[in-house]
């Protein structure tokens, strides 16, 4: 496709695995993402900050970028989120038996939706409700997430 390469981690002996992407909103950039919350930047993708030196309570799970590209959020496996640069805090998705597996940012990026594995989505700030999986019997959880809502 169009999509442009800007760099990878592929030379970097990493800590923690890959766990997300996101492109920044001009299509030149992207961030990548750690499970322990470790940032990398490439293209016009800025660094607004990262969690890879807290200890957290759950792995990061995925991420989004802001509307601007001025900032991103990172999701948690147990629904906490982080908000770096211009990315507010809408909302988290704790209390769930079922772990966070990603999220997307509301197109007018003025919030987010949260995936959990059993296919419930719950959505913070602008995010519309666009459906969910539950109750249709998928017999695997949901492993991921990509789109603007």
């Amino acid at each position: 496709g169009d999509g442009g390469f800007h760099g990878s981690t592929g030379a970097i002996n990493l800590y923690k695995p890959i766990v997300g992407m996101a492109a920044t909103p001009t299509g030149k950039g992207y961030w990548l993402v750690a499970s322990d919350g470790g940032i990398f930047s490439f293209g016009d993708a800025k660094f607004w900050g990262s969690t890879g030196s807290m200890t957290l309570a759950q792995p990061i799970v995925g991420m989004a970028s802001s509307g601007t590209g001025g900032g991103y959020w990172f999701v948690a496996s147990d629904g906490g989120i982080f908000g770096f640069g211009d990315a507010k805090f809408y909302g988290a998705a704790v209390g769930s038996s079922f772990p966070v597996v990603g999220m997307a940012a509301a197109k007018d990026g003025q919030g987010y939706t949260i995936v959990r594995a059993d296919g419930s989505v719950v959505n913070r700030g602008s995010a519309p409700l666009a459906g969910s999986l539950v109750g249709n019997n998928l017999g695997r959880p949901v492993v991921g997430v990509a789109a603007s809502l």
